[in-house]
């Protein structure tokens, strides 16, 4: 399998995850230009993918999905409400909603090679979901925008040879920053969005010693930093209570503006 983070942040989102002979892009929520430049460095276009998954309806996840629909005629999956939503505010123009098929939260099927399988989170739009992938013995999940984690969660999560995990915001920075109050409230509620510590918490229940990448992605560009990010995730995982350090593990910072390597297992 593969996986390599075209973009990842509050400004906009696109993952792809693949195989040899299966490619599949996890949200488009930046321009198509920058999605077909990512593409390129694993030796792909647009027309190469089988499916667009989509978490949620928002503008950072969904940006050039209509775009991509016209131009490429990909199939589209998220769930009945998130398509519904996006029908109703015509977020995407004119598009072919044959396109569109629906998904359930822990009802898995499969494109290609690869067996998907949709997980509830906890976001304040219509019916988000994360997305785990499944290629034989091999497993990997992009899940971000969960504004808190449970035992379901945990669960969810376990196994995986690659994550690429949400670690939005220092709690201090966004506390002290210029958003309005009721913005604030809601990033830190638990339909918002999943601080450093946080993450650094739900990575302490989710370590094994056959984990071979994490990434910490959706980081805000006003409320974080990569390195406050890195450093504060590596210090819940010391301190927690797993019999791991922070540097035990290969973790790095998706960046919200250039695409990363592509990681291979």
């Amino acid at each position: 399998m593969r996986m390599l983070s075209i973009a990842s942040g509050s400004s906009g989102n696109a993952i792809y995850v693949g195989s040899e002979r299966t490619h599949l892009l996890v949200d488009a929520g930046i321009s198509g230009k920058r999605i077909e430049e990512g593409l390129h460095l694993a030796a792909l276009t647009g027309a190469d993918l089988d499916g667009i998954l989509i978490t949620h309806e928002h503008s950072d996840h969904i940006k050039s999905i209509g775009v991509m629909a016209r131009k490429h005629h990909i199939p589209m999956y998220a769930t009945r409400k998130t398509i519904d939503t996006m029908a109703a505010g015509n977020y995407l123009g004119k598009v072919d909603w044959d396109l569109f098929q629906e998904v359930r939260a822990d009802h898995s099927f499969v494109i290609g090679d690869i067996e998907v399988n949709p997980m509830k989170i906890s976001h304040d739009a219509a019916d988000p979901v994360a997305y785990r992938f499944y290629q034989g013995t091999k497993k990997c999940a992009v899940c971000t925008d969960l504004g808190t984690y449970t035992d379901y969660t945990v669960k969810a999560l376990q196994g995986l040879d690659v994550l690429l995990l949400e670690s939005n915001h220092d709690v201090r920075m966004l506390q002290m920053g210029p958003y309005t109050y009721p913005l604030k409230q809601r990033i830190l509620s638990d339909h918002g969005h999943l601080s450093n510590e946080s993450s650094g918490r739900l990575l302490s229940e989710l370590l094994h010693d056959d984990i071979k990448k994490i990434f910490l992605g959706h980081l805000s560009g006003e409320n974080n930093l990569p390195d406050l990010a890195y450093e504060a995730v590596r210090m819940e995982i010391t301190m927690g209570p797993a019999p791991y350090r922070g540097d035990d593990f290969d973790i790095s910072v998706a960046s919200r503006h250039i695409p990363g390597d592509v990681v291979e297992w």
